[in-house]
């Protein structure tokens, strides 16, 4: 297999496109395999990027219609060009896809067109779109297939991504709609229900369980609610959906409390299914490689990121583990490290979240749920956005800073912050626990003053003794 290429990947997301560079870059002769027109997957053409640009725009919109005022900036009363919000959405998508392009080509790494699946031993078939095959000789294939829309378990959902859409078609609605109804209370339906909400829409949540983002610290979820309902979202929670269907109007949701009672049916303008993502794997041949998945149709991996067939490894929202972005990436980072003959690794307890609603909300490490679960003893250190200096000169007091340490080692377990630029924030608290970090280590970090990050010193200072601000 000389003349094979050290590395083949399927999928050029997140994962793919950072796993291939990297190879690249440690000296193995790379391709990708890619099926659709543009590289980046979900995240850069219908997830991650254009959901960012419509929803930095509607915040944008939301400031010159509220608080533009109280901080004396007359701009009348603002009004929306959903054309052109839109086109600034494209056009940043396009801007991505295209910087793809140029690191592919900066990198020297083949690109092949088409669908990828496994052949064999160190082999990957791509049909292209004219049904034409061609066989790739690979040493070590990557499998990076992201993720695809879940649907509703046990419902039958018609997307014509119209009236009935998925996370893609909500990116994409010709009008406002008057009422939209979000099935799921999670990151992506919070998030375009926000986007939605802040251009008028009347926003009503139907979620299963009875708290939104059901995986997020138990104190700062009620916070979030309490602030989105604020914002005019109302919810149904502790409900389970059991139709979607269009009507002369626009479409219906039907739903009924999950421990039993009467069904209640909400009309609705738009409907967005926002109830998570499956991993995808369909037309890989996998089966017919012998590659296991496990009960949730995730491909099963070992801790070096490798399948039960040899040469053959899987990253992303394929296996198991937070279906973000950046999980991705680190494992690109790491499986092509390991491929090379480094110590590729990824440190599954320091992987930071983040909802982009207004404002933000981000977390890192273990909740308070789960430490108790754990029966880990810790402390607690929260300071609010309302005693912070910087917060109050923007009008961005909404929110707090909550940090969990360990009670014994003082080493910081968890943090949570809900609040503007939380996103931004939280990477200090993720740099501290990659090292082992104290709650004490932290506060005495200096921190600039004025700055929102001061709320995560005073949070700190907070769990290993007090905090000066409050």
């Amino acid at each position: 297999m000389s003349d094979a290429y050290d590395l083949v990947v399927i999928g050029t997301g997140p994962g793919g496109y950072v796993c291939a560079i990297k190879a690249s870059q440690l000296g193995l002769k790379t391709a990708v395999v890619e099926k659709l027109p543009n590289h980046g997957g979900t995240c850069v053409n219908v997830g991650c990027i254009p959901s960012k640009a419509l929803l930095h725009a509607t915040e944008m919109f939301a400031e010159a219609g509220s608080s533009f005022a109280d901080l004396g900036i007359e701009v009348g009363t603002p009004k929306v060009d959903l054309k052109k919000m839109l086109a600034h959405k494209t056009k940043t998508v396009e801007q991505n896809v295209k910087g793809l392009d140029f690191l592919f080509k900066k990198n020297k790494i083949d690109v092949f067109r088409g669908i990828g699946r496994l052949a064999g031993a160190g082999k990957v078939i791509v049909t292209a779109d004219d049904g034409k095959e061609q066989t790739v000789a690979a040493k070590n294939v990557v499998i990076a297939t992201g993720s695809d829309i879940a649907g509703i378990p046990g419902v039958e959902v018609a997307f014509d991504e119209k009236v009935i859409v998925s996370s893609t078609g909500a990116l994409d609605l010709e009008k406002v709609p008057e009422r939209l109804v979000v099935v799921g209370g999670g990151v992506i339906g919070l998030e375009l229900g926000s986007v939605w909400s802040r251009l008028g829409a009347k926003v009503t949540v139907v979620e299963y369980l009875d708290s939104i983002l059901g995986g997020m610290d138990g104190e700062i979820s009620k916070q979030f609610q309490r602030l989105l309902a604020r914002q005019g979202f109302e919810f149904k929670l502790g409900a389970r959906v059991t139709n979607v269907a269009k009507t002369k109007k626009g479409a219906a949701v039907t739903f009924e409390p999950a421990k039993g009672g009467d069904a209640e049916t909400i009309e609705a303008d738009v409907v967005l299914v926002a109830t998570g993502r499956k991993p995808y794997t369909e037309g890989l041949g996998l089966e017919e490689a012998g590659v296991e998945l496990d009960d949730r149709g995730r491909i099963k991996t070992d801790g070096h990121l490798r399948t039960n067939v040899e040469g053959v490894y899987a990253i992303g929202d394929v296996i198991a583990g937070p279906m973000l972005a950046h999980k991705a990436e680190d494992e690109g980072v790491a499986v092509a490290e390991i491929i090379a003959g480094q110590a590729g690794h990824v440190n599954y307890d320091v992987i930071p979240s983040v909802v982009y609603t207004s404002p933000e909300v981000a977390s890192v490490g273990k909740t308070e749920e789960e430490l108790k679960k754990a029966g880990v003893e810790y402390r607690v250190g929260k300071f609010p956005f309302s005693a912070n200096g910087r917060a109050r000169s923007m009008l961005q007091t909404d929110g707090l800073v909550k940090i969990l340490a360990d009670k014994t080692t003082d080493r910081v377990l968890g943090v949570h912050i809900h609040g503007f630029g939380a996103g931004e924030m939280i990477h200090e608290a993720a740099v501290l626990m990659e090292f082992g970090g104290s709650a004490e280590d932290l506060a005495r970090t200096c921190h600039a003053h004025p700055t929102m990050s001061e709320a995560v010193k005073e949070a700190a200072l907070a769990a290993f003794f007090k905090p000066i601000h409050s």
